[in-house]
């Protein structure tokens, strides 16, 4: 039997690599590395600028490191910055699966992103939320649309490091002539787009424009909002399977 390639497994915003535990647990028989973004519960890189250019060449870097093409698994941030990978370096993916982090030219930021992206206002609801309490700051993240027990993950992981990577991430793409061009065509290897039904911050129309455009399989989660790697897991780690072939 031929050796199934790595997968590599991208969170987003405001997320750790705690994002992908419950699916980790059910993919144990596959070799599964976690990428963290810098800042996101890890230190910086010397020098590192910190805006949407460096988050995706240092996602590059990090899939050379592994030595073969990966099967990449990306979700919100990730999965823009997934999507960056597949348009500038298709040679590093074997497969690609990601979601909830629209590429798409008519898509408007979230309010919660405008207000990061707006000078003194983004820093003062930085503020605000490393002020709270982590059970306050759990329970704005489950309005979010967070599952309670990921929200006090996230709670527990955000300070002020990751504060300021956010303010520098969501900076560099204000306008929108700033954010890279949308898919267009195929990808070049076998596709997988996944969304939930119910996300306020990127509705899953634009997880179906994407899927149109690039001819990807689409699968949608009812009754799901933003943060599909934990609260549909075992639905997630069933598509994995049949996308890298398993099933």
């Amino acid at each position: 039997m031929i050796p199934r390639m790595t997968a590599l497994l991208v969170h987003g915003v405001p997320d750790t690599t705690s994002l992908w535990t419950p699916l980790r647990a059910l993919l144990t028989d596959f070799e599964i590395e976690v990428a963290a973004l810098p800042g996101f519960g890890c230190e910086l890189p010397t020098d590192f600028g910190g805006n949407k250019d460096d988050y995706a060449q240092w996602l590059i870097d990090r899939i050379e490191a592994i030595g073969t093409p990966v099967d990449l698994v990306a979700h919100d941030w990730g999965a823009i910055l997934a999507q960056r990978v597949a348009q500038i370096r298709p040679d590093l993916l074997s497969s690609l699966a990601f979601g909830s982090g629209p590429l798409d030219e008519t898509y408007v930021w979230h309010d919660t992103a405008q207000a990061w992206q707006t000078p003194e206002v983004g820093e003062a609801v930085m503020e605000g939320i490393l002020a709270m309490s982590l059970e306050d700051r759990a329970l704005i993240l489950e309005a979010g649309g967070s599952p309670p027990a990921l929200a006090r993950e996230q709670a527990k992981s955000w300070d002020s490091r990751m504060s300021a990577s956010i303010l520098g991430l969501y900076r560099s793409v204000i306008d929108p002539e700033s954010i890279w061009p949308q898919l267009n065509s195929p990808v070049g290897c076998p596709t997988l787009v996944l969304w939930g039904a119910d996300d306020i911050h990127a509705p899953p129309e634009f997880g179906r424009r994407v899927a149109t455009r690039i001819n990807a399989e689409l699968l949608v989660f009812d009754d799901c909002a933003h943060w599909w790697p934990w609260a549909r897991a075992q639905e997630t780690s069933e598509a994995l399977r049949r996308l890298w072939g398993e099933i």
